[in-house]
């Protein structure tokens, strides 16, 4: 997997991830102004069986659904970016994204290898020598 297609990837799952928090902020802000939820004091108590209730429900389930598919793609363009640091003579930026990633820092360590790090594929070309010729 290329470095651009590894962006674009990553770029892909956080517009979703975004996307689908905006979506579950809306819902739940609409629901709250309707008075779908029957509130004692500051405690949410009921929620109140209306089509307005049902319809929002749909609208956060594709919020949610929108999140997971934004963190599975974050996921597999970690994935990516460790497959293709693996191809690279340097082995700091394989063990860098595979360490902060490990340690639940792995959106910092897709931040730092979009803005900077190497791409793989042009690495294990370069690493070809080329062939003799007969003598």
């Amino acid at each position: 997997m290329s470095k651009s297609s590894v962006t674009r990837l990553f770029l892909g799952g956080l517009i979703a991830a975004a996307a689908g928090a905006v979506v579950i902020i809306a819902t739940v802000s609409v629901a709250f102004a309707n008075g779908v939820f029957v509130m004692d004091g500051t405690r949410v108590v009921d929620i109140q069986q209306t089509g307005l209730a049902f319809g929002l429900l749909g609208f956060t389930i594709i919020g949610a659904l929108a999140i997971a598919g934004g963190a599975i793609a974050g996921l597999v363009s970690w994935i990516g970016a460790l497959l293709n640091t693996w191809h690279v003579e340097s082995k700091a930026w394989f063990v860098g994204l595979l360490l902060l990633g490990i340690f639940n820092f792995g959106f910092f360590a897709m931040i730092a290898y979009v803005i900077a790090g190497p791409d793989g594929k042009t690495a294990a070309v370069s690493r070809v020598a080329p062939a003799s010729a007969p003598a």
